[in-house]
This record gives structure tokens, sequence and C-alpha cells, in this order.
């Protein structure tokens, strides 16, 4: 369950509001300093206005020229150390927002790698990848330009507002008379530009889940003619996206020039006022410049609170998704009480197990089998049966609803994920290499394995001729998803990578349906060499492969049908029978 507060409308949430700030623990050096130059900031801002106000009533009203010269040196030195103040102000709330995104975006990405696969399934990688990047850069803001500027920028208004009062208490409340128009005009900024901005925050995450979709599916937009009729949707999607920002751009060019004419109208009043008061001798020329600078002073900050509170407000929009994110561990695998193994014999048993990727539609009904530790079974089925489901959770990629998975005799659930994975391999009919090398994708970057073990399982597989063919040879990038490797290459290179971690376990899912007839003859023998001594289950499209298999296992909607070798299930004349003389006419009408 979320712990995440959902917002009510309130100005501000504090339970999410403390809960961004306590992100900030591993720094609060940084924090406290920052906090505390924010302090000295608004100590020193009012120094300025104050020292011109002295330097014009007692160095040059009355004339003195020593003194002028001493009140010069002071307001440069003021003036300095005001401006490195800042300068360490501005760096610091910047690092500090920088370090607790850099640690906030490795937890989300651990916390996401550890996911069930079902949520993937049910998300877009756009939305994913706007939480992991956009949503955590928006947070950075809360700090750098958020919670600790908003401090001093009221630290500051309250310095700056007592020491005009204690200045000179009638000409600070004229100066004050036009606040509660800019009080009123803020808020209804504030609420307008925050609507607007959580408008634009959803229309990011349409815009990038959209263009992730069709990047990556624009093979089958061409293949279909379907390039008009996506750009169309595209400009809808990117239309939207500009109108959220237009329309809170507008609010901004309404709010600042209003903000404008309100400080032009306070200023006059306190020109025709202060002039006055120095025309009766109730105040100093000092003072009315002074109070010019002073105005300013409040009126800069004043201009940009509101922004840099909607700044808060975005920030803590997206550390709501964020939080909401970190806090499924309903979509988490459990791992707890695992046991961690080095190696393990491969025994698999299956009991009564019921699967869904859905919780209600069963894929699997009360499926049992078993594998002895060094056997091969194959698995044959129409498309739908169920045969990847049984690799999906024998691998824990999902969790069954019913029945129970057992390797060497202990349930899959009681097993360190990393362990039992890793003695695994999986080579899957649909590739996926990451843009790098081909040594990189062969071991991914295992420190465990050297390149001579790349090597040989190269040669043992027969992928070694083409490998060397290639410019750079196994220093070739094979770019994303492998796109300069044909579909052969790139099924030859993952079975080279479940070759080299060595497994006790391999999984072969229709791993040689994608390779021409000379490249499944030379990746067949190079089968018949791994699977001896380990267990192996091979899910096949062709029959001709799975002959030797010690079992094989016919589904069909879910349901086992039938179980035995090659030649009982050819003597039995069931839906094995049906499959094979199907597949062995077809190639003999060819």
């Amino acid at each position: 369950m979320s712990t995440v507060t959902k917002r009510t409308g309130g100005i501000l949430d504090w339970d999410l509001f403390m809960r961004v700030v306590r992100l900030a623990r591993p720094f609060k050096k940084a924090f406290f300093g920052a906090t505390a130059l924010a302090i000295l900031l608004a100590v020193i801002s009012p120094l300025r206005p104050y020292l011109i106000q002295i330097t014009v009533d007692n160095y040059i009203l009355i004339p003195n020229q020593a003194g002028l010269e001493r009140m010069a040196m002071i307001l440069i030195v003021v003036l300095i150390v005001e401006s490195i103040f800042r300068y360490n102000f501005i760096y610091l709330t910047n690092w500090l927002g920088q370090s607790v995104i850099k640690n906030l975006r490795v937890r989300v990405f651990n916390h996401v790698l550890k996911f069930r696969l079902r949520y993937f399934d049910n998300t877009a990688i756009g939305t994913s990848t706007t939480r992991t990047i956009n949503d955590v850069e928006t947070i950075n803001d809360i700090f750098s330009q958020g919670l600790i500027t908003i401090i001093a920028d009221l630290l500051t208004l309250i310095m700056v507002m007592g020491v005009m009062f204690y200045t000179d208490w009638k000409l600070t409340l004229m100066c004050l008379a036009p606040f509660p128009l800019i009080i009123y005009s803020t808020y209804v900024f504030k609420e307008k530009v925050k609507g607007s901005f959580q408008t634009v925050r959803t229309q990011v995450a349409r815009l990038n889940a959209f263009l992730q979709e069709h990047i990556t599916g624009m093979s089958v937009v061409q293949v279909f003619g379907a390039e008009e009729k996506e750009m169309k949707k595209y400009r809808k999607i990117n239309e939207g996206h500009r109108n959220a920002h237009i329309q809170s751009i507008w609010y901004y060019s309404i709010f600042f020039p209003v903000l404008e004419i309100i400080l032009a109208a306070a200023l006059g009043l306190m020109v025709w006022f202060g002039s006055n008061l120095v025309i009766d001798g109730q105040a100093s020329l000092g003072v009315l410049i002074a109070f010019i600078m002073y105005l300013n002073m409040l009126f800069r900050p004043l201009r940009m609170l509101a922004d840099k509170f909607n700044t808060l407000q975005m920030g803590l929009v997206a550390s709501e998704r964020i939080f909401n994110l970190l806090d499924r561990e309903e979509e988490r695998i459990s791992n707890e009480g695992s046991k961690k193994v080095d190696h393990i014999k491969g025994k698999i048993e299956f009991e009564d197990v019921w699967f869904a990727y859905n919780e209600k539609d069963m894929v699997l009904k009360g499926v049992s089998f078993s594998i002895e530790a060094g056997q091969t079974l194959a698995i044959v089925g129409p498309t739908g049966a169920g045969k990847s489901s049984i690799i999906n959770i024998l691998n824990r990629f999902y969790d069954i609803q019913k029945g129970t998975i057992k390797i060497d005799g202990l349930n899959v659930e009681n097993y360190d994920l990393q362990s039992l994975r890793k003695n695994i391999g999986l080579v899957l009919q649909d590739v996926f290499l990451f843009s790098g090398s081909v040594k990189d994708n062969i071991s991914l970057r295992s420190p465990e394995i050297a390149d001579e073990q790349v090597y040989e399982a190269a040669k043992i597989v027969g992928a070694n001729e083409f490998i060397e063919r290639l410019p750079n040879q196994y220093d070739y990038n094979v770019m994303e998803r492998g796109a300069t490797l044909s579909l052969g290459q790139r099924q030859l290179i993952s079975f080279i990578r479940a070759l080299v971690f060595d497994p006790r376990i391999l999984i072969l899912d229709e791993a040689t349906s994608s390779i021409d007839t000379e490249t499944e003859w030379l990746v067949q023998s190079a089968i018949e060499k791994l699977i001896k001594g380990r267990t192996s289950i091979v899910i096949a499209h062709r029959l001709s492969t799975i002959q030797n298999a010690d079992k094989i296992m016919v589904l069909n909607k879910g349901e086992i049908v039938e179980m035995g070798t090659h030649e009982e299930l050819l003597e039995l004349g069931g839906h094995y029978r049906e499959l094979h003389d199907t597949q062995f006419s077809a190639v003999e009408a060819v």
C-alpha cells in the first residue's frame, strides 16, 4: 500500500513535503549550510539602502569628502561580501538538488529493476521514462529553486520590512498599501499556473510514451504505410502539449505586467507621500532614496515568490508520483527468507500449477510434471497453449496463483532470485541486444567472464567465423537492439551469452526458429554438446529438433494432453502425431 497522502486541495501536503525534505538527510551539511547562507543574505540585504541613506544625509547633503570615500569603501565591501554569499548560496542549493536526484534516480531504477514483469506489461515504457527522468529532475527544483530560496526570500521580506518600520513607520505603511492586491494577484496566479503545470506534466508523459512506442515499432509503421495516420496522432498529442504550455505562459504574461503596474503605483504613492514628508522636515532625502531601494527589494522576491511556490508545488506533484512508484511493494517479487546457492543439480518439479497473467484467465491449469537433473524436456503445442508461460514462472518473472514449483526439492520462492536466475540460461526467440560491442552483449560486462571464455563459447556455437568477419570483430558495435545484425546472427549471440554463463538449467524458447537451415545445423550441433549434463527445457517449433529429447510434453489450452518420448507419442496417435504429420507433410510439399 502506498504511504503517500493524496492531495486534498490544501496549500501544501505537509506529509509529502517532509518526506521530500528527508531525501536531503545524506546531505544535511549542505542543506543547513544553504539555510545559514539564506539567513545571512537576509541580514545583509537591507544594509546597502541603509548605508546609502547615511551617505546621502551625512556626507553628501553635508559635504564630507573623507566620510564619503569611507562610506563608498564600506559599500564596496558589503557588496563583495553579499556577492560571495550569494554565489555560495546558489552553488550550494543547486549542488544539493543534483545530489538528491542522483541518489533518487539510483533508488528508483534499482526499485524498478525488481518489479514483476506484470508491471511492465501494464505500464508504457515512456511513462516509466518520465518517472525516472523528468519527474526526478523536477524534484531538483524543490531544493535549487523552491524550498530554500523561498525561505531566503521570506527572510529577506521580513528583514527589509523590519528595517523600514524602524526607519519610518508612516512611509512604510504607504509603501505596503498595495500589498493586499499583490497577495490576491499572487494567490490567483499560483492556483492557475498550478493547474496548467499539472496538465503539462500529463502531456509530457503522453508525448514520451507515444514517441518511445512508435520509434521502437517504426518498422511496423512503415511496413503497413501508417506514417500519415500516426503523424496525425502525434500532431494531436503535440498540440495538446503546446496548448498546455501556452496556457501557463498566458498566466505569466498577465501576472508580471500586473505586478509591474502595482509596483509603479506603490512607488508613485511613496515618492508623493515621502516628498511631502521631506518638504515638511519629517523625513530626510536619504530616507526617501533608501525607501525607493527598499521597495524594489520587497517587490523583487514577491514577483518571484509565486513562481517559486509553483515550482515547489510541481516538485511535490512529481515526488508524489515517484513515491507512489517506490511504495508499490505489491509489484516487487518477494525475496525474503531466500536461499543463496552457487550451484544446483537441476531437478525440476511442477505440482498442480495454475497461472494467469491477469489473475482471472488461467493460462496454465493444473500442470504437473518433473524433469530429473540432466534430462531434456521438449514442450510443443499450438500458439497460446502456455509453453512460454512455463518458462516465465520457472524464472519467477511472474508468480503463480496456485501450486508449487520446485528445483532440487526446494520451492523456487525460497531461492534468492539472483542465484536462481544465475543457474538458469535462457535463449529466447525474440533476442534483445544492448547498444555496445558483441563481446559486451555476450558477457553483459560481468567481471567473472574472461574474454577467452567468450571466444571459446563462440567457437563451440559456430559463431566465431561470422563475428571475425565483422568490422572490429568482437568489439563491433551492434547498435540498439542489434539493428546492424541479422536475425540469425542475433540468435547466435544470445546462444553464446547463455553458454558462457554455464547454467545448470538451459531453456531454449523457439531458439532456432529464426535461423536459416545452415546456421540451424551449426546451432543444433552446439546444443547437443551444451545440454549434455544439464537439465534442458526446449520449446520447439520444428519437431525435427526435439526427437532425441528424454521427454516430450504436449500442451493444449494450458493443460498437459500428452507426455512421452518421440516414438511413444507417435504410436499414441494423438495431438503430437497430428502436429508431426502436418509439419512433415508441409515440408514434403515444399
